[in-house]
C-alpha cells in the first residue's frame, strides 16, 4: 500500500485517542484540501500490511483512523489491513470524498466499508467550510454509522 504518514494520538480524526494512516491518492481533489500532497499515489511510501499493523498495534491504547488521499483508491489492500484490525478490537474510522451511497456500486469498495464501523463522506467543500464542526470540515460531510446502514439499507448518521 500506497502510504503518506501514519501520525498516532490524534484527537481530531475520530473519537478517542486514534492511530491515522494517510493512505496516498486521491482523485477529488478538492478546492482548500489541507492533504494535497496526498493527491498523487506517488507521494507515498511502500508499506506491506504487516507494517502498517505493527506501527499501530505498537500504541495499544489507541483506535484507528483511515484518512488521505483517500483510502478507498486502494480498497482491496485496505480492507485487508482492516480485517486484521478489527480481529484485533480496534474500532475504524474512515474518511472518503466519495459519498457512502458511492461506495456502494463497487463491491471491493463495499468490502472495506464491512469493515469500517464510522465513515466520514462527501467531498470537502471550501464554501461549505465550518471549524466548529467535529470530525469534519465542511458541512456537506456526514458522519455514518456503517453498520447500522448496512443493515438497515439506509444512510443513518452517527451519534456519538
Amino acid at each position: 500500500m500506497k502510504v503518506i504518514n501514519i501520525i498516532h494520538d490524534s484527537i481530531v480524526d475520530g473519537e478517542g485517542f486514534r492511530s491515522v494512516v494517510f493512505f496516498a491518492g486521491c482523485s477529488h481533489h478538492c478546492l482548500g484540501c489541507h492533504n494535497p500532497q496526498s493527491w498523487k499515489m506517488e507521494n507515498g511510501t511502500d508499506m506491506t500490511k504487516e507494517q502498517i499493523y505493527t506501527e499501530i498495534m505498537n500504541n495499544e491504547l489507541t483506535n484507528v483512523t483511515f484518512s488521505g488521499g483517500d483510502p478507498f483508491l486502494q480498497s482491496h489492500d485496505v480492507s485487508e489491513l482492516a480485517k486484521a484490525l478489527k480481529q484485533a478490537g480496534k474500532n475504524i474510522w474512515c474518511y472518503t470524498g466519495y459519498t457512502f451511497e458511492e461506495l456502494l456500486v463497487n463491491r471491493s469498495h463495499i468490502s472495506l466499508l464491512g469493515t469500517i464501523d464510522v465513515l466520514v463522506d462527501g467531498r470537502f467543500e471550501l464554501e461549505k467550510r465550518d471549524l466548529s464542526l467535529l470530525y469534519k470540515g465542511s458541512s456537506n460531510q456526514r458522519i455514518i454509522d456503517v453498520a447500522k446502514s448496512l443493515q438497515l439499507g439506509e444512510t443513518v448518521i452517527y451519534k456519538n
